[in-house]
């Protein structure tokens, strides 16, 4: 009876959240969890230090989805850099951090762990935290690797293979669905057959979208999603997919003489960085290219290998800048647009400054934003 009495006892006592299981003594951890996912993201390294439930509790999808739910979604620019023409480095710029040692440049950049297996020509997604860096050559042979990189836990692994090796294919998410195009020589009925795919992270696996023969370009130079479209560059003129209604076509010929290298879509409006060192918009509505004004006496007359990304709704531009000898700078300006009531574009720079110094003969690959 005693035994009993003895054992209950104890049950109760494990069923019954202690002080040391809690993550902030005398509040409930559903109310903790909401006071710490409001903190800054800036300072979760320091929150992780203050104890094992913390940290695990950091790095749990219910807390992400917590500051989801809080609206205290925080962006990153994520940038790939290529050192020398041969290794690859990938960096992180917290748009919410402020470097105090450095007043003059508030802004810094954080090392992101190396990609296992290095590529050239790779296409990327973003889907929630996760980039996805899609196939590219491996010592010239393309790839049909797939490596996901978990910003939340600062890692990569590898994801699952498309159906055929690509590089320098076009891709881009609409619904939370992969979309990818082209990269890939169609000498084969297996080429032909895949050379677009789609990928669904419920599912996990890579299925093949029908395609006419016409569109089937090999190499495509750039892509956007503009409609819920998306949009694919080749080497001459460039085609439009439709997933809602599994439609092909041809982008406009006024799109294809005006894009320019790597572009990115603020509200509804595709911008890139024409060859007259301009950033100019595209209103597919429209079907016009227009400059983007107030921008030209606050940026450099050329912004050498510019690309671009969204960044909770302001238009982001990386540019190789200007270097001394050994070393070039790697600069990034944050901007505000807007429409008038001409509809003409106007931008606002928020911010601007030189945020990485690495070694000549280096380049932009490719920047992408992702919320946290």
């Amino acid at each position: 009876m005693d035994e009993q009495a003895s054992s209950s006892s104890s049950s109760a006592t494990d069923d019954s959240p202690s002080s040391s299981l809690l993550l902030i003594p005398k509040l409930p951890n559903d109310v903790s969890l909401q006071c710490i996912a409001r903190v800054p993201r800036f300072y979760h390294s320091n929150l992780s230090l203050v104890s094992k439930s913390w940290r695990s509790i950091l790095r749990s999808p219910l807390f992400f989805s917590t500051r989801s739910n809080l609206n205290c979604t925080q962006h990153l620019l994520f940038i790939n850099i290529r050192i020398h023409n041969s290794s690859f480095k990938w960096f992180s710029l917290d748009f919410h951090s402020h470097n105090s040692t450095n007043p003059k440049n508030p802004k810094s950049l954080s090392p992101v762990p190396p990609i296992p297996i290095q590529s050239i020509g790779s296409a990327y997604a973003v889907i929630g935290p996760k980039i996805f860096v899609i196939g590219g050559s491996i010592s010239d042979i393309p790839s049909s690797n797939v490596w996901v990189f978990d910003s939340r836990f600062n890692k990569w692994e590898i994801g699952p293979k498309m159906r055929i090796g690509r590089e320098f294919a076009a891709a881009g998410v609409i619904n939370g669905k992969i979309y990818v195009l082209g990269g890939c020589l169609i000498d084969s009925w297996a080429k032909s057959t895949n050379w677009a795919e789609m990928f669904d992270p419920l599912v996990g696996n890579w299925t093949p979208i029908p395609s006419p023969v016409d569109v089937r370009e090999k190499w495509m130079h750039g892509s956007a999603i503009l409609e819920n479209k998306i949009y694919a560059m080749a080497d001459r003129g460039g085609v439009v997919f439709d997933p809602g209604e599994s439609t092909w076509g041809y982008v406009s010929s006024e799109l294809d003489l005006g894009w320019r290298g790597r572009a990115a879509v603020v509200d509804g409006i595709l911008f890139c960085y024409d060859y007259l060192g301009k950033i100019r918009g595209f209103d597919e509505r429209e079907c016009l290219w227009k400059e983007l004004k107030g921008v030209e006496n606050d940026l450099p007359k050329f912004l050498c290998g510019a690309t671009m990304a969204n960044v909770g709704g302001n238009l982001c531009v990386v540019w190789e800048g200007k270097g001394t000898g050994k070393q070039m700078e790697i600069s990034c300006a944050e901007i505000e647009i807007c429409k008038d009531s001409r509809g003409e574009l106007w931008g606002s720079i928020i911010w601007s400054q030189v945020i990485l110094v690495i070694p000549s003969r280096s380049s932009i690959v490719h920047c992408l934003a992702v919320g946290l």
